[in-house]
């Protein structure tokens, strides 16, 4: 742990310089990049030696080469430039046309694939410099309690690991600011002429062989416990680990899935896919963008969830398809 007179030592612009440096491997470059004299860089260089008390790098032939030293602290020292620009980023009034910041949106591989396309239509004609980064957030294995099942998101929430969370979770702590996308119900997917479409009984849908997405492989989910209480049981032929790969195997087999609505809506048509109604209610659930209360004050996470709320189509408000009376509730922790 530093003590305070060395952190009065250390100018922030040092860093920024040891991270061109170290990008460029060249003194003569770095310094052409931060508009700044060769002399200026290697003045620079000399006080983060002594700071540091490490070479840091070595004249080459073609350039620097990093010491060992350098190459370590290389990841730690792109950490505190990466929280210090968001600090900076979120001190400044917010401006989505012109700013450059970069939002972490967790969510699961069905939400990611429905929402994510008309947000990033959106970001190109209103916030062309804004990046989005989409991590996958996946159910505690074996958690049939849907609250339970997405808590480690919600504690990568308040790590700030990630700046909005898409769960299909209703019950979020009141720490936590919730607001509800869209809802989504369940379709039978299958590829176009297959004969279940011509007879979508719940007979031919226990008869038919059945893929789930899982990505534990897990045989059983959330279909097998409503069909269950109509006293009938399927054959799972098939998982696959994510959405996406369950279209393209429908695609070329005679397995069907039930698939989220919306998802078959957006992306089953140029898989040569449809969507057929369930033989029995297979229940429904809200994707919910969440984000700790706290987290926005900042201006420029609070019109992320603007546009979130906005990014639903035309399209994807016609296939919400007749829900009323639909009583289960069903959740993405095994589909």
């Amino acid at each position: 742990m530093l003590k305070e007179i060395d952190l009065a030592r250390v100018d922030l612009n040092l860093l920024v310089l040891f991270e061109v440096v170290l990008e460029e491997r060249h003194v003569g470059r770095a310094a052409e990049r931060m508009h700044l004299t060769p002399s200026a860089v290697s003045h620079g260089l000399g006080r983060l030696r002594r700071l540091l008390n490490d070479p840091l790098f070595l004249r080459t032939p073609k350039g620097v080469m990093p010491t060992a030293r350098a190459t370590e602290l290389a990841a730690p020292i792109a950490e505190v430039l990466a929280r210090a620009r968001t600090v900076v980023a979120t001190a400044t009034p917010f401006d989505p046309g012109v700013s450059t910041r970069r939002f972490t949106i967790g969510a699961p591989d069905g939400a990611s694939a429905v929402f994510l396309p008309p947000l990033l239509a959106e970001l190109r004609a209103t916030a062309p410099g804004i990046d989005i980064g989409v991590r996958q957030l996946l159910p505690v294995p074996g958690e049939t309690s849907p609250e339970r099942a997405w808590r480690s998101a919600l504690t990568d929430l308040e790590a700030r690991e990630m700046d909005v969370a898409i769960l299909p979770v209703d019950d979020i702590p009141v720490r936590f600011f919730r607001r509800t996308l869209y809802e989504e119900d369940f379709v039978v997917a299958t590829r176009v002429g297959h004969p279940f479409a011509a007879d979508a009984s719940l007979d031919r849908y226990c008869e038919t062989q059945h893929l789930v997405v899982s990505l534990t492989g897990d045989a059983y989910g959330f279909v097998d416990r409503v069909l269950a209480e109509h006293g009938r049981a399927r054959r799972i032929a098939l998982t696959v680990p994510n959405f996406m790969f369950a279209l393209a195997v429908i695609a070329e087999t005679d397995l069907v899935s039930a698939l989220p609505r919306r998802f078959v809506a957006r992306h089953a048509e140029r898989f040569g896919v449809i969507g057929i109604e369930a033989p029995v209610p297979l229940g429904s659930f809200r994707l919910n963008a969440t984000a700790p209360e706290v987290a926005l004050l900042d201006k420029g996470l609070a019109w992320l969830f603007d546009v979130l709320a906005r990014t639903e189509t035309p399209a994807l408000r016609a296939s919400r398809g007749k829900r009323a009376g639909r009583s289960r509730t069903a959740r993405l922790v095994r589909r």
